[in-house]
């Protein structure tokens, strides 16, 4: 396996890991944004992994990818929770791990080439699948460290 793909792949599984340690000590319907709940920041996260997975799956088609968040971040990720509002928080929290296993395997599958090549991203600018792994990987980590100070503020009290 590639050092590319091989870091993608670690980066990616680390901040899985960090976020979800952290479900199991924290009531699911408490705010952690003013408008958010730990439900919301899954479902936000199962959002952008459906991005990716479609960038994913047309490059390795040959195809130009999709994008989904063309009229802006903000809408976006109000319209992936929106979306997502009347589901039970253990579907949320399937279909997060889900994803995330689709994304794992289609980077598994793609090469270098494919991995590093520019293209569209999700929201129209160009980048590559390692420049959004990472900086998804990087953000869904700060999602993390926000429940994690939450945590620790509210067994302070």
């Amino acid at each position: 396996m590639s050092n590319v793909k091989e870091e993608l792949l670690q980066m990616y599984k680390k901040s899985q890991a960090d976020i979800t340690s952290q479900l199991d000590e924290i009531d699911k319907n408490r705010k952690i944004y003013p408008l958010w709940t730990v439900r919301e920041i899954i479902a936000h996260l199962s959002g952008w992994d459906d991005s990716i997975t479609g960038m994913l799956n047309a490059l390795l088609k040959g195809e130009v990818p999709p994008t989904p968040a063309a009229r802006g971040v903000d809408v976006y990720n109000a319209e992936t929770v929106s979306t997502r509002e009347g589901l039970s928080y253990d579907h949320v929290i399937r279909e997060y791990y889900n994803t995330r296993e689709k994304i794992l395997a289609l980077i598994s599958q793609a090469n270098d080439d494919i991995l590093s090549k520019l293209s569209i991203l999700p929201w129209g600018e160009e980048g590559s699948v390692a420049m959004l792994v990472k900086f998804f990987s990087e953000h869904e980590a700060e999602h993390a460290e926000d429940i994690k100070k939450f945590i620790e503020t509210a067994t302070q009290k």
